[in-house]
């Protein structure tokens, strides 16, 4: 670990030399949307992740649909499919790289992302910007985005009909992009991804699956402001991430016969 890692690992109120941790024996990649249990107390400390080689990986299917980003952000923007467009100051599309291979799913805009039209500002999305840099990841280097596209008032839950109208622009947006992997924050990315309402604390430690996509859980960076005992649990989520992340590119290098 380099000492800007460090330094951003600090930043995260995370002791790293408490993370003396021993090397994974590997992951299961088979397609499944079912939990992929594998222990992190088994997972060493990576290196940083290095920036994507996107020549060397198809970044889309034949089957995929037109890539019209445009279109779909004009939509989101001039929606109307719920009462929570009366009250918004303006859609929040998502941000980041478009072929992303980390894509970051969130709740719901709050009241800085209703103003800025970006997700995750303010004090969370700094947080979240410290978490992504220690895994050697810049912020524009993923693509975020949220469950829904319009702040609840009051910041309150989503509910079941509002995700439900929404849920067809995130999956476009998912099919445009392509990740690689799929980082669901807090309770409500979670369990509206994965049709589940198991609690984030079961979710974790394990491997998922949404549209063939693997999707790691992990706590919600406002979560993380209010509870800072936790955030060496999520240090142990993004290393698991990066595991699985590692795992699938190998893959992909090994079937394209550029690695042996």
């Amino acid at each position: 670990m380099d000492t800007l890692q460090q330094q951003y690992l600090q930043a995260l109120g995370i002791q790293t030399w408490e993370l003396k941790l021993t090397p994974e024996t590997g992951v299961d990649d088979s397609c499944k949307v079912s939990a992929r249990a594998h222990s992190l107390e088994s997972i060493q400390s990576p290196v940083a992740v290095p920036e994507p080689q996107r020549e060397s990986v198809p970044r889309s299917s034949p089957n995929s649909p037109p890539a019209d980003w445009k279109t779909l952000q004009y939509r989101v923007q001039h929606c109307d499919k719920c009462s929570l467009h009366q009250n918004r100051t303006q859609a929040v599309f998502g941000v980041g790289d478009m072929q992303a291979r980390w894509m970051v799913i969130g709740e719901a805009p709050g009241a800085d992302e209703d103003l800025q039209g970006e997700p995750f500002v303010g004090r969370a999305g700094q947080l979240l910007n410290e978490m992504l840099l220690a895994m050697g990841l810049k912020r524009e280097q993923v693509y975020i985005a949220n469950i829904l596209k319009c702040r609840p008032p009051n910041n309150r839950d989503p509910r079941p009909e509002e995700v439900q109208q929404c849920e067809g622009y995130l999956q476009a947006q998912i099919q445009l992009i392509q990740p690689r992997l799929i980082l669901a924050l807090g309770r409500i990315a979670a369990q509206n991804l994965l049709r589940t309402d198991t609690a984030v604390g079961r979710l974790r430690k394990q491997r998922f699956e949404y549209c063939d996509i693997p999707v790691i859980v992990t706590y919600h960076p406002a979560y993380l402001l209010r509870s800072g005992k936790e955030k060496r649990k999520a240090w142990q989520d993004l290393l698991y991430a990066m595991q699985v992340y590692r795992s699938l590119e190998k893959k992909e290098l090994e079937q394209q016969g550029l690695l042996q």
